[in-house]
C-alpha cells in the first residue's frame, strides 16, 4: 500500500475505533494482537513498557525528585533504595529527608557536612540505637571494687569516676578499664569534686578540704561550717569555693586561702545542693548575660544568689513547688545558664531563668518516685527505686529503661549520678559511650551502667 493510502486508512481506522465501547475496543486489539507476528509483538512489548512503567526518579529533574521523596517516610524510602542502582543513588543523596529524619529520632544536626550521601548512612545507625533502647539493649554493666566501707560521694568528670567513702579514702576511677588512678586517705567524705590536680572533699565532721592527687597531701582546710556539709563546687578562674551544710547555711570561701568570704543565710533545712558560678545566659531584671550565679537547694526551696563577696548578700529569689511545704524537692538539680530544673513528687519542674515562671511540669506515669540526673534539649535520664529511664523531652514519653540492683539510697542524693551529658542535647553516633549512671552498693562497691558498643 502507497503511503500515502495508507495514512488515509489509518485515519479512517482512528476514528472509527474512537468510537467503539471499551470492550469493542478491547476486542479489535485481541484480534489485531492474534493477527501480529513476532516482529509486531516486540515492538508492542517494548512501548508498553514505557507508557506503563515510567521511571520518575529518572525522567524528572532532581529537585523535583527530592520534593517528592520527602512525602515519603523513611522506611519506605529504604525500601525504594532496593528498586534499582538509580533510585538508591537518587534517594541516597536526598540529605533534607535523611537530615529530618535524623532530628525525628533526637539526632544532632551538623549541616556543615557536604558529603550528600552521609546522612543516609548517619539514619541508619541513628536507627539501630533508637532500636536498641527501645529493646533494653543498648546499655551493659560494671562494677568498681576497692572500698571497704559505704561510699557515700560520687563525681564524675572527662571518664573519670571519684569516689568518697567511710573508709577514710578517696579514689579516682578511669571508667574504660575500671582502673583506680589514684587513692589518697582522707576525712568522711559527704561529697567530692574534682580536676587533673586536686580533689575538694565536704565532710561528715564539718570541714572541707583540698587535696593533692600526685601526693595525697591536704593542701587546703575550710572551718566554719557548724553541720555535716553535703555539696561543694568551685571556680579557679575567681577563686572561689562554695559548701552547703546541714547548718542550713551556704559558706563562699576563697579558694587559694582558705578564707570564709560570705556565709549565705535563709534557708531552713538542710542544704543538700549548691550549682556555682555558673553564667547565666539570659537577661531579666536581676542579673545579665555573663553574670556568675550560684543556686543552692534545701528539702522545699532553690535560692539563687548573686556571686559577690560583699557580707549580708540577698537572695535573688526563692522558687518551690508548694507554698505551704507539703511537696518536697528531689535532691538534684539541673541548671544552664537558662533553665533551672528539679524534681519533685509532683513532677518534673522546668522554670524559665530569665523570668522564673514555671514554663512546664512534665508527669510522666507512676512519678512520685522518679528522680533527675540529668535533662537536656532532646532527653532527660531519670531513674526510680527499680529502673533507670530515657525520656523523649518532645513528646514527654518514656522510650528506654534499664533495671537497676537494689542500690544504697541516699536522702540527699550523692550516692549517684549521672555519666556523660552530650547526648541528652541531642545524639551523633559518637557521643553515646562511656559512663551512663553511677550509684553506690550495700557492698561498697560502685555500680556503672555503660553504653555498649554500636552494633
Amino acid at each position: 500500500m502507497e503511503k500515502k493510502d495508507f495514512e488515509a486508512w489509518l485515519d479512517n481506522i482512528s476514528i472509527t475505533f474512537l468510537s467503539l465501547t471499551d470492550l469493542q475496543k478491547n476486542e479489535t486489539l485481541d484480534h489485531l494482537i492474534s493477527l501480529s507476528g513476532a516482529v509486531q509483538l516486540r515492538h508492542l512489548s517494548n512501548n508498553l513498557e514505557i507508557l506503563l512503567k515510567r521511571d520518575f526518579l529518572k525522567l524528572l529533574p532532581l529537585e523535583l525528585s527530592f520534593y517528592l521523596l520527602k512525602w515519603l517516610d523513611p522506611q519506605t524510602l529504604l525500601t525504594c533504595c532496593l528498586v534499582s542502582k538509580q533510585w538508591n543513588k537518587v534517594i541516597s543523596a536526598c540529605t533534607e529527608v535523611w537530615q529530618t529524619a535524623c532530628k525525628n529520632l533526637g539526632w544532632q544536626i551538623d549541616d556543615s557536612v557536604q558529603d550528600p550521601l552521609h546522612w543516609k548512612k548517619v539514619y541508619l545507625k541513628a536507627i539501630l540505637r533508637m532500636k536498641q533502647l527501645k529493646d533494653h539493649e543498648a546499655f551493659e554493666t560494671s562494677s568498681l571494687i576497692g572500698h571497704s566501707a559505704r561510699v557515700y560521694a560520687l563525681y564524675y568528670k572527662d571518664g573519670l569516676l571519684c569516689t568518697g567513702s567511710d573508709d577514710l579514702s578517696a579514689k579516682l576511677w578511669d571508667v574504660s578499664t575500671g582502673q583506680c588512678i589514684y587513692g589518697i586517705q582522707t576525712h568522711t567524705c559527704a561529697a567530692v569534686k574534682f580536676d587533673e590536680q586536686k580533689l575538694v572533699t565536704g565532710s561528715f565532721d564539718n570541714t572541707v578540704a583540698c587535696w593533692e592527687w600526685s601526693s595525697g597531701a591536704k593542701t587546703q582546710l575550710f572551718r566554719g561550717h557548724t553541720g555535716a556539709v553535703f555539696s561543694v563546687d568551685y571556680n579557679d578562674e575567681l577563686d572561689i569555693l562554695v559548701s552547703g551544710s546541714a547548718d542550713f547555711t551556704v559558706k563562699v570561701w576563697a579558694l587559694s586561702t582558705g578564707t570564709c568570704l560570705n556565709t549565705l543565710t535563709g534557708h531552713t533545712e538542710w542544704v543538700t545542693k549548691v550549682v556555682v558560678l555558673q553564667k547565666c545566659k539570659v537577661k531579666s531584671l536581676m542579673h545579665s548575660p555573663g553574670d556568675y550565679i550560684l543556686l543552692s537547694a534545701d528539702k522545699y526551696e532553690i535560692k539563687i544568689w548573686p556571686i559577690g563577696r560583699e557580707i549580708n548578700c540577698k537572695c535573688l529569689k526563692t522558687l518551690s513547688v508548694s507554698e505551704d511545704r507539703s511537696i518536697s524537692l528531689q535532691p538534684r538539680l539541673h541548671f544552664d545558664g537558662k533553665y533551672i530544673v528539679c524534681s519533685s513528687a509532683l513532677g518534673l519542674y522546668q522554670w524559665d531563668f530569665a523570668s522564673y515562671d514555671i514554663l512546664r511540669v512534665i508527669k510522666p506515669p507512676d512519678f512520685s518516685n522518679v528522680s533527675l540526673l540529668g535533662f537536656g534539649e532532646i532527653f532527660a535520664l531519670l531513674f526510680d527505686n527499680r529502673y533507670l529511664y530515657i525520656m523523649d523531652l518532645r513528646t514527654e514519653k518514656l522510650i528506654s529503661r534499664w533495671p537497676l540492683p537494689e542500690y544504697r539510697k541516699s536522702k540527699r542524693g550523692s550516692s549517684f549520678l549521672a555519666g556523660e551529658m552530650s547526648w541528652l542535647n541531642g545524639l551523633n553516633g559518637q557521643n553515646d559511650m562511656g559512663l551512663v549512671f553511677a550509684t553506690s552498693m550495700p557492698d561498697h562497691s560502685i555500680h556503672l551502667v555503660l553504653w555498649k558498643e554500636h552494633g
